[in-house]
């Protein structure tokens, strides 16, 4: 059993128990991490004089090397040890010598287990980002390109209103973008360095942090070495935002599983991102879209278990937090791995236009401006309300549009219609009046995107 401690127990630990605290077959994954943390730690107790030049640069390029033979898949991470810090340190000795005993001056495993979370958790967010933004570069494409593709819009998965498909794309558009600022917000947050809390007191030694801080890119360090052990805010933060990043995901899932149905028909899903059936030869199923929809919960259970975890633990580490990794990882990889994935089918999905435009024609989504025709032409808007209602009951028994009314069974309805009721709720008419920022018009959807198009620079 390889591990760092020991010196004052008389027997071995029991091998379930050693298995059962041991975390190596998880915290391997941020092995980069917790190697330049040392590198940092290393470079800044040799600055300070706690170790002379000759021992840092041994221990520096000791650890240089085990960094570049496991990249290299020369040196494997074994299982034998208790975790990636017992791993790192002991390699680290068998290679150089007692000088590799001195690398852990002046630092505990509980501030270095905190450093490597947190370096591991930044760089998730950054690629968490960066995925986003590449999601919301392909819905501004979308957008750009179907200024004047009129669809219905929903509520209550009703056909309420015409907009157009660039309209529906921008309001996911605005879920993404603000999934980026919650991946800012949580950055500026974390980004300071736990290293030199110690075990929970500091130390003795005469640490520099603001110098390890700035070798590690932080903008300074925590200034509680208690917290700074036993602070995962950031990563319940963090699980936070994946779980808002996979909802948004999920509901845009729902949108295109059903667009993709039979009865709707407004999309067409590349064969690369559909499978088929095992016994039904004409299924073309949406089985990514699906995915991403049920990965959601997996990713929210991450959130729930680590707030479970946290929520009863006192100051300062506990053994407890070791729970904050096995899922979240998984969750960290479910998450980038649905963005990219959902990047991947939405680039590639083809819409069917054509019954869009149909769809939104035989909903009566012409209905309130049709009201708003008559209240245009002194009509109180709660008697247009009533009078467009029997004219859409009238519709339906006759199985046609309102457009397909002629002028004389619409004034049956309401003298007030004249022939400019047929221009006035077109679909064209009924998307492009509406000319406040933030509604369906071409005029509003350009300014919109002219932002979008500023913002992703």
């Amino acid at each position: 059993m390889a591990q760092l401690w020991g010196g004052r127990f008389t027997k071995e630990t029991d091998q379930l128990v050693y298995n059962f605290n041991a975390s190596i077959s998880f915290d391997q994954k941020f092995y980069h991490e917790d190697i330049t943390g040392s590198m940092a730690h290393v470079k800044m107790l040799t600055k300070q004089g706690i170790l002379t030049e000759e021992e840092g640069k041994q221990i520096a390029q000791g650890l240089q090397g085990i960094l570049d033979d496991v990249k290299a898949g020369r040196l494997e991470i074994s299982n034998a040890y208790e975790d990636i810090h017992s791993f790192v340190e002991a390699t680290l000795i068998d290679r150089i010598g007692n000088v590799g005993k001195k690398l852990h001056t002046g630092r505990s495993r509980n501030d270095q287990v905190a450093l490597d979370m947190r370096m591991y958790t930044r760089k998730q967010v950054q690629e968490t980002d960066e995925l986003l933004k590449s999601l919301l570069e392909t819905i501004l494409g979308i957008m750009k390109e179907n200024l004047d593709t009129i669809m219905p819009g929903f509520t209550h998965l009703q056909k309420a209103q015409p907009i157009t498909l660039a309209h529906h794309m921008g309001a996911y558009f605005e879920m993404f973008r603000r999934d980026r600022s919650r991946m800012h917000d949580i950055y500026e947050r974390m980004n300071y360095c736990p290293l030199g809390s110690g075990a929970l007191a500091g130390t003795t030694y005469p640490l520099d942090r603001e110098y390890t801080a700035e070798l590690l890119d932080f903008y300074g360090p925590t200034l509680n070495s208690m917290d700074g052990v036993s602070d995962r805010d950031y990563l319940i933060e963090f699980l936070n935002a994946l779980s808002i990043v996979m909802m948004h995901l999920s509901r845009f899932s729902e949108e295109i599983i059903i667009w993709n149905s039979n009865e709707y028909q407004f999309v067409e899903i590349d064969d690369a991102y559909s499978t088929g059936s095992s016994i039904m030869p004409q299924k073309k199923n949406p089985d990514i879209a699906e995915l991403v929809r049920g990965k959601t919960g997996r990713v929210y259970g991450a959130l729930m278990s680590l707030l479970t975890t946290m929520k009863g633990i006192p100051l300062a580490y506990n053994k407890d937090m070791q729970e904050d990794k096995e899922l979240s990882f998984d969750a960290m990889d479910s998450a980038k791995g649905c963005i990219a994935l959902f990047d991947g089918m939405l680039k590639t999905l083809n819409f069917c236009k054509d019954n869009m435009r149909k769809s939104a024609n035989n909903g009566f989504t012409n209905a309130t401006d049709a009201a708003d025709y008559l209240v245009k032409h002194g009509v109180a808007f709660r008697d247009a309300h009533g009078i467009v209602g029997r004219l859409v009951l009238y519709c339906i028994e006759k199985n046609c549009a309102i457009d397909d009314l002629s002028m004389e069974e619409l004034k049956q309805i309401s003298p007030v219609f004249e022939n400019d009721i047929y221009d006035a709720i077109s679909m064209e008419t009924c998307v492009n009046t509406r000319l406040t920022i933030g509604a369906p018009s071409r005029t509003a959807m350009e300014q919109v995107i002219a932002k979008y198009e500023d913002y992703l620079k």
